[in-house]
């Protein structure tokens, strides 16, 4: 708590410095040059969005903290508990709201790329780095309604986009750890907007499992191609081509260094086009994406790989000053392998295909009144039709504004957990349930002024229908015992045209039905994150972003018995400073040097000190 009220006077101490204002940022659409992404929420339309629970993360923000993965980025936000098995490039999953790892579903541009060839439906944040990532998109809570099956606790979204800023960056602090990026953007005499970014990463540092010998690595290679084209005023082509690879050394266990050398490959595509006029929007998407991952274990060759499908298209109308209305379908069509050897032998093959047709309205009762309504409907070929839905209304008096919204979500069951075996006799269960939840808020906004904002959101769910394997571990069935959630998110923003802060906290308990606390799950987190452009000091104008997050104990296995671990106080610091397009960078992460396991027996990094250099051309 100490450091915490030292940084807290850190802060203040530089919130009384000099600052000067920043330049309002615009957008042009296809008239001229944009410097931000716009993305639309899947099922939703105008008079609609206010009730949606939606955090961006702008590219201009993820520069400005100095961020390479998304780890980099993520672990500073409310809500989200992220735990990585070591340095960079490790496994990592992370805990929305104190629900499962596999309940929060992860997107590119709107649409699902869950791996179909992962046992339990679980993401792994590890392998995704940030540099040629435009927009990461927050959304907490069940979204079922707007996104599909999956989102039980929350949604990550990652937006590919053009950027218009040609450049290109170095960062690190020796040749074993460093990190370089380019982009470049060029528009042809028939107007043909095209994008090419890349990056390189790598990271050597210490072992993955605590108290280790050796060192463990990782490289991580991206390119992400991106074409737009306005076909006339009122229809616009996109395109967009992301791959990336990582290799990695993974530990064995907690206690076995000699583990796995890990190379997990991603590539996706999406095309479309989009229409737009007054009134409406319509967007016609088609969607490929492949996970081709490979593990050397001791001799043997772990094989996993999956491919999935997707047509999506989406209607939003705007009737009138009260009335507006969106509807669309999706069609997904998931296959997946994989083929574990060694001591642990487990397999699987099989397909999946899911049907989704969704609508929304909003409703403007008056001038302060909104109300809301999201539907979808799912036909998956194993577990049938389910729907899922969102009602919320929205009260605005005088500086206030409250939602209440209920809604609700499913996952369906892996591959694994339908069509798997394993040399322990777990077979797969081809009758399961999908996986469901219900959950109901209560949001309140105050505009304290111009500058100021309040924000306090209290939430309680329920995850029922949970599928884990038997008694007798001989298949996968559906749960009888819930997880009850509940929680308190609050948050006081201030911002301005020079500054922007923000303090936070939430207090959030999840629960078994039978009162047994769920591992990973932290009471009590808060935070502050802080931009400021700094005015006067001894090297003239720099820019200055603070990320500070408290996490309080919690219950962990630590490789002999659950117990409890320390809490945390992490704290990053990115210096900036500008010269005629040229940007010098320090960033410091972990400061106040903090020695930690998160999760238990897997260690974490020390303070870093990372150099970088970026020129704008």
């Amino acid at each position: 708590m100490f450091k915490f009220f030292v940084f807290i006077l850190i802060c203040i101490i530089f919130n009384s410095v000099s600052v000067f204002a920043l330049e309002n940022c615009k957008w042009y659409n296809n008239d001229g040059i944009p410097c931000i992404a716009v993305s639309k929420t899947n099922n939703s339309s105008y008079h609609n969005k206010d009730s949606i629970n939606k955090t961006i993360i702008t590219k201009k923000e993820i520069i400005e903290s100095g961020a390479v993965d998304t780890v980099d980025v993520l672990k500073f936000v409310s809500g989200l508990d992220v735990f990585q098995s070591g340095q960079r490039g490790q496994q990592t999953s992370i805990f929305t709201r104190g629900s499962e790892s596999n309940h929060t579903l992860v997107l590119l541009n709107g649409i699902a790329i869950n791996d179909q060839s992962v046992t339990d439906g679980l993401h792994d944040f590890g392998q995704d780095f940030v540099q040629t990532i435009q927009q990461i998109e927050i959304y907490k809570g069940s979204n079922g309604a707007h996104f599909g099956p999956g989102a039980i606790a929350g949604v990550i979204n990652f937006v590919t986009a053009i950027d218009y800023k040609n450049s290109l960056s170095v960062s690190g602090f020796n040749s074993k750890n460093n990190s370089y990026d380019v982009n470049y953007t060029s528009i042809s005499e028939n107007d043909w907007h095209m994008n090419i970014k890349s990056a390189f990463s790598q990271n050597e540092t210490d072992s993955a499992i605590a108290k280790g010998n050796e060192n463990d690595g990782s490289k991580n290679y991206q390119i992400n191609f991106n074409a737009v084209k306005w076909l006339n005023n009122n229809l616009k082509f996109k395109s967009t081509l992301y791959s990336r690879k990582t290799l990695a050394d993974y530990d064995n266990s907690a206690t076995d260094e000699h583990g796995y050398v890990s190379d997990n490959r991603m590539h996706a595509l999406q095309t479309g086009i989009e229409h737009i006029s007054t009134r409406s929007e319509t967007d016609i998407k088609f969607h490929y994406h492949n996970y081709d991952r490979e593990y050397q274990n001791g001799g043997y060759l772990d094989e996993y790989y999956s491919e999935s499908l997707v047509l999506k298209g989406e209607k939003r109308s705007q009737l009138n000053n009260n009335f507006s209305l969106g509807f669309g379908s999706e069609y997904k069509y998931d296959w997946g392998y994989f083929e574990n050897r060694g001591s642990y032998n487990a397999s699987t093959k099989g397909d999946t295909k899911d049907l989704g047709i969704f609508g929304n309205f909003g409703f403007k009762l008056n001038e302060n009144q909104i109300f809301s309504f999201y539907s979808r409907l799912d036909d998956h070929n194993t577990t049938g039709l389910n729907q899922t839905f969102k009602i919320n209304f929205l009260q605005n008096i005088d500086k206030f504004s409250f939602g209440i919204t209920h809604t609700n979500a499913l996952r369906n069951p892996t591959l694994y957990e339908l069509y798997g075996t394993d040399n322990y006799g777990i077979k797969g269960n081809k009758n399961l349930k999908p996986e469901k939840s219900e959950t109901n808020e209560l949001t309140i906004i105050y505009d304290i002024n111009e500058n100021y904002k309040l924000e306090t959101t209290g939430y309680r769910a329920k995850v029922f229908d949970q599928i884990e394997t038997n008694a007798g571990y001989t298949t996968y069935e559906n749960q009888s015992i819930d997880i009850n959630q509940e929680g308190l998110e609050s948050s006081l923003s201030y911002s301005n045209n020079f500054q922007k802060f923000s303090l936070f906290s939430i207090f959030s308990k999840s629960r078994k039905s039978n009162g047994q606390a769920q591992n990973r799950r932290p009471d009590l987190s808060y935070g502050l994150n802080l931009f400021q452009k700094i005015k006067k000091s001894p090297i003239g104008l720099f820019d200055i972003n603070l990320n500070y997050k408290f996490t309080g104990k919690y219950i962990d296995y630590d490789g002999s018995k659950n117990s409890r671990q320390k809490e945390t106080d992490i704290l990053d610091l990115y210096l900036i400073k500008n010269i005629i397009g040229n940007s010098f960078s320090i960033k410091i992460t972990n400061l106040l040097d903090e020695k930690y396991e998160k999760p238990a027996t897997y260690s974490q990094n020390g303070r870093k000190i990372t150099f970088a250099y970026k020129k704008l051309f």
